[in-house]
């Protein structure tokens, strides 16, 4: 009895209890299709019954209108009007405007500040009736600012000529003319004599200038190199369709040649139907590769054509390139040699560090005291009318009584002196200053903000030399890479050309086979399938080499020596 209760309990925890099983780890039972949700029907009678075959036209493309391409002339299309290299040509332009705005901190300069003023102000002197007193002032200052960039010397010549014109009686001439000329120089001692920022802007804009110079060239080797994959792209997508055509053409020959066969009574009918089949599939293959040709050609003037109106775009390009080029001997150092000599990447990079060893003169010659020395001479004339204004109670040497001569005199030359112009006592030096000193700004415990940029620059040079030996470990990568690709390019050729070879004799074997009873026409089909796809891996591998020469040309810089082009 305990023994039929325990089978029992085992069944129904077994069987009847689902959970159990699942938490203890074991499978839940697969579900059976009617267990499946259903699926909803759509278009269950659809059929395609429309047989006829569409055009074979490429969109917005002329067949009548066939334009012939090289490649030097895909590429020279390209250079002319590519939209990237001639963004490049426009930072080439706007870095030499640079360059020159930087050189126009050191240009003469001609400065002038004129002005008319009328000021009226009350009376407060005690040799004055006048209950106010106004001034007519004319104020024109002239200077002319130059420089000595090598040695940072500033110079500087000014002429200031002012006219007062005054009702104060006190005053001797109305109007006084008062005019002077005077040259001044500051020279630096320590900061800033032998570099400063302005120079340092002006040698950083010929490097710039350096730089897209060479970003102007990688660009170009870009442009060749993309123009050469896109050539080939259309060479291989053109003469594969000519492939899948010619698949189209042998399949319907086949399908010809079952139906004599069946008519003789050698094939049953069902095998008509089977070459029918592949004479379907075959056209699917050409509308594909069709499709290719469009892209591939439409990728080609993308780089050659200036614009979206262009007349190229209705043309129907045909490459003519010979497919069969010469194999480059590539030995890995010395193309890598090649490289580190041309790769533009590297260029640009020396000119980022001749950039940094600027900075790091700039902010050593920062760090340096600031003691400038300053002189000049200015040589100042006066003169004017006598003033009508003039109270005559007030008593000067020739109005005293008794008056006294020698004091009249006196005062009857200096009047002489100063009426008339100014300009005389310009000339003759009447009335000189002599001025020399020495100006210096130091910060009391070090330049912290020279010594962090100096810090900063430092840390920058070194991380160029960082970054420079990571491009040359990228290059190397890159001419490894394109050199293997070249080998496995030719390597593949020379399978894929044997593949050829066979699947021809191949397919003509099992014809033979077929038309004396040894074979079926399942075996035909198959051999004639391997023979198109041979013949377009073949292709394939032929314009890969093309590519992958392509790619080491991009690789070691040398793409536009190698198409004849110059970048000037």
């Amino acid at each position: 009895m305990y023994r039929h209760l325990f089978i029992f309990i085992t069944s129904v925890l077994a069987f009847g209890v689902v959970p159990i099983g699942a938490q203890s780890g074991r499978a839940a039972p697969t579900p059976t299709p009617a267990m499946l949700p259903d699926v909803p029907v759509i278009a269950a009678n659809y059929r395609s019954n429309d047989r006829t075959l569409p055009d074979l036209e490429r969109v917005g493309v002329d067949f009548t209108d066939q334009k012939t391409l090289t490649l030097h002339d895909a590429i020279e299309l390209a250079l002319e009007n590519n939209r990237d290299i001639e963004v490049t040509r426009k930072t080439r332009r706007m870095a030499e405007f640079d360059l020159k705005a930087f050189r126009g901190f050191y240009q003469p300069r001609l400065i002038n500040q004129s002005f008319n003023d009328r000021a009226t102000a009350p009376n407060i002197s005690i040799f004055s009736t006048n209950r106010n007193t106004t001034v007519d002032t004319q104020l024109s200052t002239t200077s002319i600012n130059g420089y000595v960039p090598s040695q940072g010397t500033v110079l500087t010549g000014s002429f200031n000529h002012t006219r007062l014109l005054s009702d104060n009686p006190i005053s001797v001439l109305s109007p006084q003319l008062n005019a002077s000329l005077s040259f001044s120089f500051v020279q630096p001692l320590f900061r800033g004599r032998k570099f400063d920022i302005p120079r340092r802007s002006i040698e950083i804009a010929k490097r710039n200038i350096e730089i897209t110079d060479t970003q102007f060239r990688q660009r170009s080797i870009e442009t060749v190199a993309a123009v050469q994959r896109a050539y080939w792209d259309l060479t291989f997508a053109l003469r594969n369709l000519q492939v899948q055509r010619d698949a189209v053409r042998d399949a319907r020959e086949q399908l010809e040649h079952n139906r004599r066969l069946v008519n003789e009574g050698q094939l049953a009918p069902i095998d008509v139907t089977a070459a029918e089949t592949q004479v379907a599939n075959f056209e699917q293959l050409v509308y594909d590769a069709l499709n290719t040709v469009n892209q591939s050609e439409n990728a080609l003037k993308n780089l050659i054509s200036p614009n979206r109106s262009d007349d190229i775009w209705r043309a129907s390009l045909t490459p003519v390139e010979p497919v069969e080029l010469a194999i480059p001997n590539a030995i890995l150092p010395e193309a890598m040699d090649i490289a580190i000599n041309n790769r533009p990447e590297l260029e640009i990079n020396d000119r980022q560090r001749d950039i940094n060893k600027l900075d790091q003169k700039l902010y050593r010659n920062q760090k340096k005291p600031q003691i400038d020395i300053t002189a000049g001479v200015t040589s100042s004339g006066v003169g004017g009318d006598p003033n009508r204004y003039f109270d005559p109670s007030i008593p000067t040497p020739c109005t005293r009584q008794p008056p006294d001569p020698i004091l009249c005199q006196r005062q009857l030359e200096n009047l002489a002196l100063l009426t008339g112009s100014p300009f005389t006592g310009i000339f003759a030096n009447r009335y000189p200053t002599y001025h020399f000193g020495i100006n210096f700004n130091l910060p009391l415990f070090g330049d912290k903000t020279a010594s962090a940029n100096l810090g900063h620059a430092l840390v920058e040079g070194e991380r160029l030399e960082v970054q420079r030996e990571q491009i040359e470990q990228n290059i190397q990568v890159e001419v490894r890479n394109a050199i293997q690709g070249i080998r496995t390019a030719e390597a593949r050729l020379r399978a894929s050309a044997i593949a050829r070879e066979n699947s021809e004799k191949q397919y003509e074997s099992e014809q033979r086979k077929l038309d004396n009873g040894q074979s079926d026409t399942y075996k035909v089909l198959d051999r004639q399938t391997a023979l198109t796809a041979a013949r377009s891996n073949e292709l394939r591998a032929r314009t890969d080499l093309n590519k992958a020469i392509a790619e080491l040309q991009r690789a070691t810089g040398s793409s536009l020596k190698a198409n004849d082009v110059e970048v000037k």
